[in-house]
């Protein structure tokens, strides 16, 4: 009876931890949530409730499967239950890493009973897939409307029938900036006319005004849009009777004194109850953007959002707040993270750095992840531009990263290892040198070119693994690893991660070889697991 009880006790406990993380929980559970709702880079979020159910989308760039999925029942609880890209096209030019390219702010809408997903390619233009599910399966994407530097769409499905798209510049590819124009869309939404009416020059007073979302409530056109820069900037809101203006501005939600910084781009959604509640980002660097709750109500046909802490008329974040009004109490959920891959799909919370190619890996149905050794750079201290890097999102400020490895390696240069990817980087490398197999750290700076430093490395008299980095505040990550999963040794020195291009810092695994052969060794991964 007693290991009958202790079985039931472990079953329970990894149950449980498959339902929510162990290193960042916003949901109190007395009632009240803590900012943020999400401590992971998900960056540009939209969202939208479709009755009870609540679905998030952000960002992603050049990592694939692009478009996350999230979904909630309270605003609080998400977890990832899919992507709606599972290739970014033009596939020739996103076949190959394109660090901060691909996948710029989405924006989610339902529209005559089907989900819409408009998102930006700064180098292409705006793109429109639709389903009829938000799990999917997702339309093949639309190019609407092409053009370079077309940013942050969001559409407006009005109430005459006619649909508007509201969109930003990129300054980098557009060489204008801070100025969001209207223009019309076809009765499908599949394509955006050519008739761009300018609604706001934000040079003088809203500088780097971007990122807007289109709403109309009580006869009013409104555009939420953040301005004054991403880690620096404020919520505006544009109004207007009229949708191509000309339209009042006014400042809504500041960092004030608190120690949020940016209140940066997001989306108004309202409850069931009829509560306002309004998400937004903040950059937190390596960290990436992470997802911010704020409640919100109406004055005056004006959002108020947050709160008033210093009477200037203009709402600063909360930290802890009472949970939305949804009528019903949920469970707690967080998005995915650990991976004992006893399932024969990868896990949602898996990315590649560009378009996944089938002789990458595969899960198994034996309860482990086989990435095979495949030569995707030319040279080895070029893993920045690897495409085949399987990352996660960092999921919270100080959490430790342990994977067991058992390497069957087949040819000579051949390495796998544990990752932390940035625009600085640094890596476990565990390598076949002439038939014997040595760890050590490898770490290296991004800019322009790379440049890349290592250490002594160690010889491994075993080909199964246990790989650890201990990530602390500020980023600081500390590695370590043992044959046996019980005694640990540190290896190599302190790394302080940097974020990527526009993302945050990223946590994974990696296989490479430095030949091309007719075969390659392999790296059986058993299980991914973050823990406090």
């Amino acid at each position: 009876m007693k290991n009958i009880k202790i079985i039931f006790l472990l079953l329970s406990v990894f149950s449980i931890q498959e339902n929510f993380a162990q290193v960042w929980v916003p949901d109190n559970g007395d009632g009240t949530y803590t900012n943020p709702i999400i401590h992971a880079d998900y960056s540009d979020p939209d969202a939208v409730r479709v009755g009870d159910d609540f679905y998030m989308t952000a960002s992603s760039f050049n990592c694939i499967p692009g478009l996350p999925i999230l979904h909630s029942k309270d605003l609080v609880n998400w977890k990832i239950i899919g992507y709606a890209l599972t290739k970014q096209i033009p596939t020739e030019t996103f076949d190959k890493v394109q660090h901060g390219n691909g996948v710029w702010a989405p924006s989610i809408t339902f529209h005559n009973n089907e989900f819409y997903i408009y998102y930006p390619d700064p180098d292409f233009g705006i793109y429109m897939i639709k389903a009829k599910k938000a799990e999917g399966p997702w339309s093949e994407p639309i190019l609407v409307k092409a053009g370079s530097g077309l940013i942050d769409p969001s559409p407006l499905w009005d109430d005459d029938g006619k649909n508007y798209l509201v969109h930003a510049f990129a300054g980098s590819r557009a060489k204008i900036k801070s100025l969001i124009v209207v223009c019309t869309m076809n009765t499908e939404g599949t394509v955006a006319n050519n008739d761009e009416v300018m609604v706001i020059d934000g040079h003088e007073s809203e500088g780097t005004i971007e990122g807007p979302k289109f709403y109309k409530r009580n006869n009013y056109y409104y555009i939420f849009a953040p301005a004054g820069g991403v880690p620096t900037g404020w919520q505006t809101i544009l109004r207007s009777k009229n949708v191509f203006g000309p339209y009042e501005t006014k400042k809504v939600l500041e960092q004030g004194k608190t120690n949020i910084n940016g209140p940066h781009q997001g989306a108004w959604v309202q409850t069931q109850t009829g509560e306002d509640w309004f998400i937004h980002f903040q950059d937190k660097g390596a960290y990436g953007r992470i997802v911010h709750l704020q409640p919100m109500k109406w004055v005056n046909d004006w959002p108020v959002m947050g709160q008033d802490f210093d009477k200037n008329g203009i709402g600063e974040p909360v930290t802890t707040y009472k949970k939305p009004n949804v009528g019903k109490k949920y469970p707690i959920e967080t998005p995915a993270e650990s991976d004992e891959f006893n399932l024969p799909k990868l896990g949602l919370q898996w990315q590649w750095q560009a378009n996944a190619q089938i002789n990458w890996g595969f899960p198994t149905s034996l309860g482990y992840l086989n990435l095979f050794c495949v030569p995707t750079i030319k040279e080895s201290n070029k893993i920045f531009e690897a495409p085949n890097l399987l990352l996660q999102k960092f999921p919270a400020e100080e959490f430790t990263t342990t994977t067991k490895l058992i390497f069957n390696t087949r040819l000579n240069g051949e390495s796998t290892g544990l990752l932390i990817m940035g625009l600085d980087y640094s890596y476990l490398c565990l390598k076949n040198d002439n038939g014997k197999l040595y760890l050590n750290q490898k770490t290296g700076t991004f800019d322009k070119k790379v440049s890349e430093t290592e250490t002594v490395p160690v010889l491994i008299k075993n080909n199964t693994i246990y790989l650890r980095v201990k990530v602390k505040k500020g980023g600081i990550c500390s590695f370590f690893y043992s044959l046996d999963d019980k005694k640990y040794e540190a290896i190599g020195t302190d790394f302080t991660s940097k974020e990527g291009k526009w993302i945050g810092a990223k946590v994974g695994l990696f296989a490479l070889s430095e030949k091309e052969t007719n075969d390659s060794g392999n790296v059986a991964v058993d299980w991914f697991r973050i823990t406090k």
